[in-house]
């Protein structure tokens, strides 16, 4: 946690040099990935990083539609009493997709004491950098996020329509993978959007036009700090959205938003320095250096483990299909998008891992730290991940659980992620899960209608 003073510098900094600013966006980002916070003054920002600001810590108690989870024991339990929200250092930006002149700023949550709150994901990363710090360790963390961008009405059958391109207004029928033509006619909206990211100090970096019509990918530099890549992944989703509706346009991260078309995906690049700059996976050979295959290994063997993480959503685990480019197998290979742990090839100073298993939906807190964590038990354990796959990944039978009743389950019950995460954060996470996992089943649907009403 940073000084009074520290913080106060970088607010004075900030209004300095954008002293038409006359509102402030602060947010935390729940254990289920969304975005919860206030819309502040200008003037209120002063107080905020002076002394923090009381938040209720149910805050991070609430399940995917905002509803509060009484079996965290966050809220009655303590008299849903308040913990102090304070500003996460360097993450004042001016939000530049809103017409009003308005801040951007990340909030960590804290006990009156001092210490972390135990429910924010963002202070379980911060654990388990500590811990590979401590190890002699500095983690090298890139994201690559996929989302699609939809028409915000909806089609005559209730169904997301494909949208209609910001510079032609063609409506987008075809998959046309890799088309240039595509990003031409997305032109405006993606112009828009790499402006707003330099103006917010966003790495964004190359686009794409991915396996489907109005689905893009766009990645964000590496880091040599974990931390400061998930604040990242975490900003870049609220400016991709808002850039999105200025442009008659729904940006949605959800896995699998159409039925018949491939999901969304969050892929972790990840490698390891040593505190002098040394890239410890360096090698002329793809297979990497021996900590680079006990890193693997330590990811197969987690992965099981830390599926609900990377798959918190009913919704993430449709994403799941053999040939869609999401992995369904423990699994990994040189140069081969059919795994869950794929090696690119490239220079030797370049060798990295990229995990390929998490849904654009996971919380980017959380599943950068579930790929730590493994990488570190590998290393730790001198795990060997066996031979790579060649060819098909998508025939392995190494197969991942494949329903989400199953891998909440199997965090339940994972020492693993209880040493790495803290048990108690784990018992809040799985809680707020299982509660939603209960709600969803509950729900009849139009599908049981259709299926069932006139023939069961």
């Amino acid at each position: 946690m940073h000084s009074s003073r520290e913080s106060m510098g970088e607010l004075d900094a900030f209004m300095a040099a954008n002293d038409d600013v006359v509102a402030a966006e602060a947010f935390i980002t729940d254990p289920g990935g969304v975005a919860r916070g206030k819309l502040m003054r200008a003037s209120e920002l002063a107080a905020l990083y002076r002394t923090g600001r009381p938040l209720p810590g149910s805050i991070l108690a609430l399940d995917i539609t905002g509803t509060e989870v009484d079996e965290t024991g966050l809220v009655w339990e303590v008299g849903d009493a308040d913990k102090i929200a304070r500003p996460v250092a360097g993450s004042l930006r001016r939000a530049a997709w809103r017409s009003t002149p308005t801040a951007q700023l990340l909030l960590s949550l804290w006990e009156p004491d001092g210490t972390p709150h135990v429910a924010d994901p963002r202070h379980v990363l911060a654990g388990v950098v500590a811990r590979m710090r401590a190890a002699g360790f500095v983690p090298v963390v890139a994201t690559e996020l996929e989302f699609y961008v939809v028409d915000p009405t909806r089609g005559p059958d209730g169904q997301l329509q494909p949208p209609r391109a910001p510079r032609t207004h063609r409506r987008l029928d075809q998959i046309d993978i890799f088309s240039v033509t595509e990003l031409e006619e997305f032109a405006p909206f993606l112009d828009d959007l790499f402006a707003a990211a330099r103006t917010m100090e966003l790495p964004a970096e190359t686009v794409i036009s991915e396996y489907a019509p109005g689905q893009l990918e766009i990645v964000l530099r590496h880091r040599a700090d974990a931390l400061r890549a998930a604040d990242d992944a975490v900003l870049w989703k609220r400016l991709v959205r808002g850039v999105a509706a200025n442009h008659d346009l729904l940006a949605t991260f959800m896995a699998k938003p159409f039925t018949d078309r491939s999901g969304s995906g969050l892929h972790i690049h990840a490698s390891l320095d040593d505190e002098g700059g040394t890239h410890l996976f360096a090698a002329d050979d793809p297979r990497g250096t021996p900590l680079m295959r006990h890193a693997i290994g330590g990811l197969l063997a987690t992965l099981d483990d830390c599926l609900a993480v990377f798959a918190p959503n009913a919704n993430s685990y449709r994403r799941f299909q053999s040939q869609s480019y999401a992995p369904i197998s423990r699994t990994w290979g040189i140069n081969n998008r059919s795994v869950a742990v794929r090696v690119p090839i490239g220079p030797p100073e370049t060798r990295h891992l990229e995990h390929r298993v998490a849904g654009a939906d996971a919380n980017p807190y959380l599943a950068i730290a579930a790929v730590l964590a493994g990488i570190h038990a590998g290393i730790v354990e001198q795990l060997d991940p066996g031979p790579p796959i060649e060819g098909n990944g998508y025939a392995s039978t190494s197969r991942l659980p494949d329903d989400w009743p199953a891998a909440l389950r199997r965090l339940r019950e994972s020492r693993f992620l209880a040493t790495y995460f803290g048990a108690r954060f784990l018992d809040i996470f799985h809680a707020i899960k299982a509660a939603e996992c209960r709600r969803y089943s509950a729900r009849v649907t139009e599908l049981d209608l259709d299926w069932y009403l006139t023939r069961a």
